[in-house]
């Protein structure tokens, strides 16, 4: 009797790695439904291959040209797929099923997967409508900017996402854990003009979908506008869909503006190599202490009586003498956000929240640039300093 045939493909290694790879991240570790550890995968008489993984609040699905012998739909265990395809061997990938199993064999190494089944796998979600699209490095560089300011709570969900706020060709990112507040304003192009929305998604899902999204692709972001529930984006074959958090989110913007009596002009590079420094002797809790004067900030740090740190670096400061405190991976934070050589310190006193913004660079054979803006911003509260 001879081999049941449903599903029947080949495909490159590498392709099918990054593909499963993709639609792997969506598998729950304890899932609440057996069903919801497997993989789909599908392919058409037409040639195309979409793996995808479901969990009933994101969705992701991969598509990649394969050669398809025979067109179909099957579901096996996600997460040992996954672990099987990451390690075999650097040749072509034939994928059948035979009987109740889906066959992987790659040069010399023959895997067999019991196939679970697909007709009670949950139908994946339709993406929104196009809302508009965002070149991917600009939306991978925003997002990374302003998540590591999400919460990491979930008992206080808005506070775990990234909020995003759309008018016309203008979008924002933001996130707080109500200790600081990161935020990037880009451009983008709507698919309306006039389009406007104003939704929050888990910051968690959202990093994650932005550096997995192949570079030089372009995302596209669906929405449907302020009342939708789900937000999709696409870029470079892959796809993800995720549930909206509740919108309620507190005026970010209206934060990142204040009259600031110290401004410093910080180099970015040594100054995040001397907080480095100068945190070897904190422990959990002990803040980096700044003391900025004319010409110079010194940073300096302690643990009690056992250990101690003090180091000055050349700044330029315009205003008043401050002596301000943060925790160190907070201003690392904040310091990984920016990209040019000069950062902006700007300080209201050493109790007040601390804004921190890129300076942009200059070309050699430029006159002092004007008052231009990379569009990121950091916030962060000071530690109160007793002594």
């Amino acid at each position: 009797m001879g081999r049941l045939i449903e599903v029947e493909f080949r495909v490159d290694r590498q392709t099918l790695a990054d593909a499963v790879a993709w639609a792997a991240r969506t598998l729950p570790s304890r899932p609440a439904l057996p069903i919801l550890a497997g993989m789909l995968i599908e392919v058409t008489g037409e040639g195309e291959l979409t793996l995808a993984g479901f969990d009933y609040e994101v969705s992701a699905q991969a598509r990649e040209d394969a050669d398809v012998t025979e067109p179909g739909r099957v579901l096996v265990p996600g997460r040992l797929l996954s672990d099987i395809v990451r390690n075999l061997p650097a040749q072509p990938v034939e994928v059948f099923t035979k009987g109740s199993e889906v066959v992987v064999r790659c040069g010399p190494a023959e895997f067999g997967l019991l196939t679970m089944p697909v007709e009670d796998y949950p139908t994946l979600p339709e993406p929104p409508a196009r809302a508009g699209t965002v070149p991917g490095d600009v939306f991978a560089t925003a997002v990374a900017q302003v998540t590591p300011a999400a919460g990491r709570d979930d008992t206080l969900p808005m506070l775990t996402g990234v909020r995003i706020d759309i008018e016309g060709d203008t979008m924002w990112l933001a996130c707080t854990d109500r200790y600081r507040i990161a935020a990037r304003e880009l451009t983008w192009s709507p698919a309306d003009p006039g389009f406007t929305a104003g939704v929050v998604v888990p910051a968690r899902t959202l990093a994650d979908t932005a550096k997995s999204i192949k570079r030089g692709a372009g995302v596209e972001i669906g929405l449907a506008g302020r009342a939708d529930t789900l937000i999709g984006v696409s870029g470079g074959g892959r796809s993800m869909t995720s549930r909206l958090l509740d919108d309620q989110y507190i005026n970010y913007r209206s934060r990142l503006t204040g009259t600031w009596s110290s401004v410093a002009e910080i180099p970015v590079a040594p100054f995040v190599e001397a907080i480095k420094r100068a945190a070897l002797v904190t422990e959990r809790g002990t803040p980096i202490r700044l003391a900025l004067t004319a010409g110079e900030v010194r940073i300096r740090a302690a643990t009690g009586d056992s250990a101690r740190a003090n180091e000055a670096l050349a700044v330029s400061l315009t205003g008043d003498d401050v002596d301000i405190a943060f925790a160190p991976q907070y201003l690392l934070d904040g310091l990984a956000g920016i990209d040019t050589e000069y950062a902006r310190l700007e300080c209201a006193g050493p109790t007040k929240p601390a804004l921190l913004t890129a300076i942009p660079d200059r070309k050699d054979d430029e006159e002092p640039p004007p008052e231009t803006d990379t569009g990121y911003r950091y916030l962060a509260m000071p530690v109160r300093l007793t002594s």
